[in-house]
């Protein structure tokens, strides 16, 4: 036996019915179910909408033909272009719309454009996550070629820093915030075997000087030594690399390798303060990062909205490094953006002791200042010779326990967090 159920729901005055196909195929008896199946006596007085709505109908609330409940043009397949009124206003008469103008990418701009170089070929090496990382290990260098060296202090301050730049090979990139492996040419006599490589952290942008994206800079102080009693240097002692480095020409070729470092990268959201704290060519990332935020048309300076802040240690004025470069970045930088501290210390005293000024002076003096850009997100770094740091942490110990803080505590918070960056030699 085979049933047909088919369904007819009515209403009928103010009941609601419902009527059935017969029950088999061979019976004709319509099945009526009693009156009071959906509503008991009792309930007979209540409007007809309230009826339909206890029977699990419902009626709408919103006006009809409104558009308010559901709108084609918005929620269908018009996305929003009104061709569903026009349709129907127009009925027969209807024709649809030309498409869209095609945008024209022109090849010469409008005589009112405002036009700009940008560099941005090479914004992807540290996106998502990624960076650039080993393009070539110390056992098997690769060549760069010197462009060009400068030196970057005055007769009158002590030693000898030069800024050189390096043309490096086809695929050799890397990011504001990493090293360079540099391997002297030679061998080491006490083993005979070939130099070990010396790192130097990069003090370009990842375009470097040239904005080519194939160069790179290093900042390179000429290591001496001096001898005690006589005050003359003794060349069996001198540092192998850097005096290297410091005299080399155009067109001589360096074997390079790297880049390394993941430690002193710019916080990746560009909202926070970057706090730079220096010592002589540990100046170098700093450069690099301050490049990338006032001086290059990149995105990252358009984005930039922290405050840069930079405290720059130097025996004396003829030592300050890259002040030119500094001094125009100030002039780009928005009212308050940049920041720059210098501690030249034999020319400089403390408000402390009255002693020479040194960068840990330059903290103290700035303690609260500098405690509660911490508390907001700032990321805070250091480079330089790696005796600037016992001094500095002890005047961080000072100032925390001055604002009520556990020093190692707050260390601790700011290591976890990623605010905190050092990288001394």
């Amino acid at each position: 036996m085979k049933f047909l159920p088919i369904i007819a729901v009515s209403l009928t005055n103010a009941y609601l019915s419902a009527a059935f196909t017969p029950l088999s195929a061979s019976s004709s008896k319509v099945f009526r179910p009693p009156t009071n199946l959906f509503f008991k006596e009792e309930n007979e007085s209540l409007d007809k909408t309230a009826r339909v709505k206890k029977a699990g109908a419902g009626v709408p609330t919103l006006p009809s033909g409104n558009l308010l409940l559901f709108d084609p043009n918005e929620q269908g397949k018009f996305q929003g272009t009104n061709l569903l009124e026009l349709r129907t206003s127009a009925g027969a008469a209807f024709v649809p719309p030309p498409p869209p103008a095609a945008t024209i990418i022109a090849e010469i701009p409008p005589a009112d454009a405002i036009v700009e170089d940008t560099e941005h070929f090479l914004e992807h090496l540290d996106a998502e996550g990624n960076l650039p990382l080993n393009f070539a290990k110390p056992q098997a260098p690769a060549t760069a070629t010197v462009l060009g060296r400068a030196k970057l202090i005055t007769d009158d301050a002590p030693g000898d820093i030069e800024h050189v730049v390096l043309r490096l090979p086809e695929g050799f990139h890397y990011v504001e915030g990493q090293s360079l492996s540099v391997i002297p040419p030679g061998t080491d006599p006490k083993t005979g075997r070939n130099h070990k490589p010396r790192l130097y952290s990069i003090a370009s942008t990842r375009y470097g000087d040239l904005l080519d994206g194939n160069t790179i800079s290093l900042c390179v102080r000429r290591a001496e030594y001096y001898d005690p009693v006589t005050g003359i240097v003794d060349p069996a002692k001198k540092g192998v690399c850097s005096n290297f480095l410091c005299d080399v020409k155009a067109g001589d070729v360096v074997s390079v390798a790297g880049p390394v470092g993941k430690t002193m990268l710019l916080p990746k959201d560009p909202t926070k303060d970057v706090i730079m704290i220096a010592t002589g060519t540990g100046i170098a990332p700093f450069r690099g990062f301050m490049h990338r935020l006032f001086m290059e048309n990149t995105l990252a300076r358009h984005m930039f909205g922290g405050t840069a802040w930079l405290v720059l240690g130097v025996p004396v004025s003829g030592g300050l490094l890259y002040k030119e470069e500094f001094d125009c970045m100030m002039r780009n930088a928005a009212p308050g953006q940049l920041k720059i501290d210098y501690a030249i210390s034999r020319e400089m005293t403390n408000s402390i002791d009255g002693g020479k000024l040194y960068v840990q002076h330059v903290i103290a003096q700035n303690g609260k200042e500098l405690f509660e850009r911490l508390d907001g997100g700032a990321h805070v770094y250091f480079c330089g010779l790696k005796g600037m740091m016992p001094p500095i942490l002890e005047t961080l110990e000072n100032v925390a326990k001055e604002r009520g803080l556990v020093w190692s505590d707050k260390l601790a918070e700011l290591k976890k967090n990623d605010q905190w960056h050092v990288e001394v030699y």
